[in-house]
């Protein structure tokens, strides 16, 4: 795995967050209509698919800070799956939003993307960078604080993905 870079603070993640989120699902803009399910060489995964992969990763981070925030026991990484069946997880992601059309990923894309920040927004620098400040976030081994269990779900595949959905679109001719 690659380095994890850090924030000086959880103003920095979440403006890191913002800028990351809204440079990856710019590039949707000109997906067009017959292409959000086609696979390219080279990119192991369709524009739906990128989309429906961040849903996914930002909808378990705002589950689990809601649910452990109304006392419930947190399932990570989701409710069904553990931590070895990650590609049965993304393929939930996947059937989850294989209907939608585009103007409905990106909206909620966006929509989400702004709850995140809005959750990072609203928890203290210790709540962020502290590790054992949250359950979910101690829940494997690794006990990372939260503001890492965020990244990782937020700016690096924001990151990742945008550089294959570039790629993506290369391929593709658009």
């Amino acid at each position: 795995m690659c380095t994890v870079r850090s924030y000086e603070s959880g103003a920095e993640l979440a403006a890191e967050i913002a800028k990351r989120g809204d440079l990856f699902i710019g590039e949707f803009a000109d997906v067009p209509v017959g292409g959000w399910d086609r696979l390219v060489d080279g990119v192991d995964r369709t524009p739906r698919q990128m989309i429906a992969y961040q849903l996914g990763w930002m909808g378990l981070l705002l589950s689990w800070e809601r649910e452990e925030h109304a006392g419930a026991e947190v399932v990570t990484p989701a409710p069904g799956f553990r931590w070895n069946q990650l590609g049965d997880l993304y393929d939930a992601f996947y059937q989850r939003w294989e209907e939608s059309s585009a103007e409905e990923l990106i909206d909620r894309f966006t929509t989400m993307l702004g709850e995140v920040v809005h959750l990072v927004n609203s928890l203290t620098e210790e709540e962020l960078f502290e590790p054992g400040r949250r359950a979910w976030a101690s829940s494997t081994p690794s006990a990372w604080p939260v503001w890492k269990w965020v990244h990782i779900n937020t700016v690096a595949p924001f990151t990742t993905f945008r550089t294959k959905m570039r790629k993506w679109k290369k391929q593709a001719g658009v």
